[in-house]
C-alpha cells in the first residue's frame, strides 16, 4: 500500500482528533478551566433588617438540557488514532488529553435563597418565652419537590420547615362561629426520633368560607414576561394556571393584567370577572421577551389596584415571576419599603414563583411578607389549580391580620425547648403586645401548625448543660402546666388586637395521634434535608415509614406524594455520599459543578 493511500485514510481520523481536542480540552495553565464562574447577581444587597441574614447562591448545576456530547465512537476512534503512525517515517500522533469537563452554555444556576440558622435549643430556666408570627407560605415545599423530582437534593437554605408542615391539612376542628376567626388545638406526645423528648403541636384553623361567599374581588395579576419566562415551566404553565381560575370569576369581581419586561404595560384593563372570553384572550396573548423591569410593573399594578379598589372586598396584587428584577429599583430594602407603603392602602400582595435556574426565592418571599400576603411556588398545573382554585379563599381572603404566638414554658416541667421552623417570623418578646409590629396573616379556611420539640424536666435527653451559677429554683404553684399559650390577632379593618390565652397541661398522650405523627414526619424530613442536626440519627427510611403509617385519609394523594419525595431524597442522599468517587475505570475526571444524570 502506498504512502499516499495511507495518508488519505488517516486524514479523517486526524481531523476527528483535532476537532475533539479543540472542543473538549483546555491548556493546563488555564486555572479557570476547572472552576465555573457564577453569573453576577441582579440583586443589589442594600440595607438589611437583620445583619445576620444573607443571600445564598446555589452552586452551579447542570441544566436539564445540554448540547449533545461527541459520540462515544468518535472518542474511541480518536484515542486509537493517537497511537497510530501515518507512515514509518512520521512522528507519532499525540494521545488525546483527558478533557476537563466544563458547564455548557446556560448551565449555571443562580437561584437565590436567604440564609437563616435553625432555631437553637433554649433552656427554659434562662429563656422561658418564645414569640413568633404565624406563617401560611407553602412555596418552600413545592420548590424543593421540583428539585427532588429533577434528581437534585436542595440547598439547605431552600428548606423552611414551617412551609413544609403547613402544606398539609391536619383536620383541625373549625371555629363555632365567625366572631372568633379561628380555633386553637394543642397536643403533646413523645417525639418519634427520641423517646426522651416530646413534641408540642399548636394548630390554628381558620373558619371556612365557600368560594361563592367570598366578597367581591379586585385582582391585578402582575406577570413577568421577560425573555427568561419563555420556558415550558414558566409562562406557559402560568397561563394554564390562570385559566383554571377564570371560570370561577364572578360578575362582581374585577380582573386586570399588568405585564413587565423591558417596560411595564397593561395587557388587560380592569374587566368584569364574568367576561371570561375577554380575560382568556388577554391571557393567550401573553408572550415572553426583553429584560425585567419589575419595579415599573409594581408601580403600575398598584395603580390599577387602587383605581379598581372595592371597599370591603378583596383587593390584591398577585405577582408571578421566575427571577430577579434587573431594571429599575432592584435594591431589596427599597422594594420592601415600596410594598409596605402600598399595603397601607389596603391592597395586599401575593407572590407566585415559577421555573428554575434563575429563580429568586429570597426576593419573592420578602415581597410577600412585606405585602401582607403569602408566597407559593407553582411546579405543576395541579399545584396551580390547588393555589388558585381549590384554596382560593385561603389564598385571597384574609380573616385575621398580624397573628402572633407567644409560649411561656414552665421550667418546673420543661428543661429545654426548640421551635421547629419559623426562623423568618421570629419576634422580640415585647413585640407581642405592640400592635404596630407586623406579623403573619391567615386566610379563610387556612390551617397553620407550629411544633416545639421539648425535653421534659428529669429527662436524660438534654442537649444543653445548665449554668453552674444560674438559678436552679424552679418551684411554681402551677406545676401541672407545661406552658401558657397566648395568641394575638387583628380582625380585618381593625387596628387593635384581640388576645386569646390558655394553659397547656403537662401530661403527654401515651401515643401521638395520626395527625401529630404525620406532622412530625414532615418536620423531620425538613430537618433531614437541612443536615439532620436534631434527629439523633433518625433517617429517611424511618421518616417515610412514619409518614406512611400516619397517612390516613388522602383523597388528593398529597400525603402519598410526600412519602415518595422522602424515598427520592433517600436515594439521592445515598448516591451523593459517593459523588466524589469516580466510577472504576473512568478516565475522565468530573469537574466541580458537573454531575451525572
Amino acid at each position: 500500500m502506498s504512502a499516499q493511500t495511507l495518508l488519505l485514510r488517516a486524514l479523517p481520523v486526524a481531523l476527528a482528533v483535532a476537532l475533539v481536542g479543540c472542543g473538549l480540552s483546555r491548556p493546563a495553565s488555564d486555572e479557570s478551566a476547572a472552576t465555573p464562574t457564577l453569573a453576577p447577581s441582579n440583586v443589589e444587597t442594600g440595607a438589611r433588617d437583620d445583619a445576620a441574614r444573607r443571600v445564598t447562591t446555589v452552586a452551579p448545576q447542570v441544566a436539564r438540557s445540554l448540547p449533545p456530547a461527541p459520540p462515544a465512537a468518535i472518542l474511541a476512534e480518536a484515542r486509537l488514532a493517537g497511537a497510530m503512525k501515518v507512515s514509518r517515517n512520521a512522528a507519532p500522533m499525540p494521545m488525546l488529553a483527558a478533557p476537563m469537563a466544563q458547564p455548557w452554555p446556560g448551565a449555571v444556576n443562580t437561584e437565590h435563597y436567604t440564609h437563616r440558622d435553625s432555631n437553637p435549643v433554649q433552656l427554659a430556666s434562662e429563656q422561658p418565652v418564645s414569640t413568633f408570627g404565624l406563617d401560611v407560605d407553602t412555596g418552600s415545599y413545592t420548590n424543593v419537590r421540583r428539585m427532588l423530582e429533577a434528581g437534585q437534593l436542595p440547598p439547605a437554605d431552600a428548606v423552611r420547615a414551617e412551609e413544609f408542615i403547613n402544606y398539609f391539612d391536619y383536620g383541625y376542628a373549625p371555629p363555632a362561629d365567625r366572631a372568633q376567626p379561628f380555633s386553637v388545638t394543642t397536643e403533646l406526645a413523645p417525639a418519634p426520633w427520641n423517646p426522651g423528648r416530646e413534641l408540642l403541636l399548636i394548630g390554628v384553623q381558620g373558619y371556612r368560607v365557600p368560594a361563592s361567599a367570598i366578597p367581591a374581588a379586585n385582582l391585578v395579576f402582575l406577570i413577568d414576561t421577560s425573555g427568561s419566562m419563555d420556558e415550558a415551566d414558566k409562562l406557559p404553565l402560568l397561563k394554564a394556571s390562570l385559566k383554571q381560575l377564570v371560570t370561577r370569576l364572578r360578575r362582581q369581581d374585577r380582573v386586570a393584567i399588568v405585564t413587565y419586561a423591558g417596560s411595564a404595560g397593561v395587557a388587560l384593563p380592569s374587566t368584569a370577572g364574568d367576561q371570561h372570553a375577554t380575560i382568556d384572550a388577554a391571557i393567550d396573548s401573553l408572550g415572553a421577551n426583553g429584560s425585567t423591569n419589575g419595579d415599573g410593573g409594581i408601580d403600575l399594578a398598584y395603580a390599577q389596584a387602587e383605581q379598581g379598589f372595592i371597599p370591603g372586598g378583596v383587593n390584591r396584587v398577585i405577582l408571578a415571576t421566575d427571577g430577579d428584577f434587573n431594571v429599575g429599583t432592584v435594591n431589596e430594602a427599597a422594594l420592601k419599603t415600596k410594598i409596605e407603603d402600598h399595603r397601607k392602602s389596603g391592597v395586599a400582595l401575593t407572590t407566585l414563583g415559577f421555573g428554575e435556574g434563575n429563580y429568586n426565592d429570597a426576593m419573592a418571599v420578602m415581597l410577600a411578607d412585606a405585602g401582607n400576603g403569602s408566597h407559593h411556588y407553582i411546579d405543576s398545573l395541579q399545584e396551580g389549580r390547588r393555589v388558585l382554585v381549590d384554596e382560593l379563599s385561603a389564598t385571597l381572603l384574609t380573616i385575621a391580620k398580624d397573628v402572633k404566638v407567644q409560649v411561656e414554658f414552665n421550667p418546673a416541667q420543661v428543661k429545654e425547648y426548640r421551635l421547629i421552623g419559623y426562623e423568618k417570623r421570629q419576634l422580640k418578646r415585647e413585640d407581642f403586645n405592640n400592635d404596630a409590629v407586623d406579623a403573619g396573616d391567615i386566610g379563610a379556611g387556612a390551617n397553620v401548625t407550629a411544633i416545639y420539640e421539648i425535653t421534659p424536666a428529669g429527662s436524660d435527653a438534654t442537649r444543653v448543660d445548665p449554668l453552674r451559677y444560674g438559678k436552679h429554683d424552679t418551684r411554681t404553684d402551677r406545676s401541672g402546666e407545661l406552658a401558657f399559650l397566648r395568641l394575638r390577632y387583628k380582625l380585618p379593618g381593625h387596628d387593635a388586637s384581640t388576645l386569646i390565652e390558655r394553659p397547656i397541661a403537662a401530661t403527654p398522650a401515651r401515643e401521638a395521634s395520626a395527625r401529630l405523627r404525620f406532622a412530625a414526619s414532615v418536620a423531620a424530613f425538613a430537618d433531614a434535608l437541612r443536615g439532620g442536626r436534631y434527629l439523633d440519627g433518625y433517617d429517611y427510611a424511618r421518616i417515610a415509614a412514619l409518614a406512611r403509617d400516619a397517612r390516613g385519609d388522602d383523597p388528593d394523594g398529597y400525603r402519598a406524594g410526600f412519602v415518595q419525595l422522602v424515598n427520592l431524597a433517600d436515594g439521592l442522599s445515598t448516591r451523593s455520599a459517593n459523588a466524589d468517587k469516580p466510577p472504576l475505570g473512568d478516565p475522565m475526571p468530573i469537574a466541580p459543578g458537573i454531575g451525572l444524570r
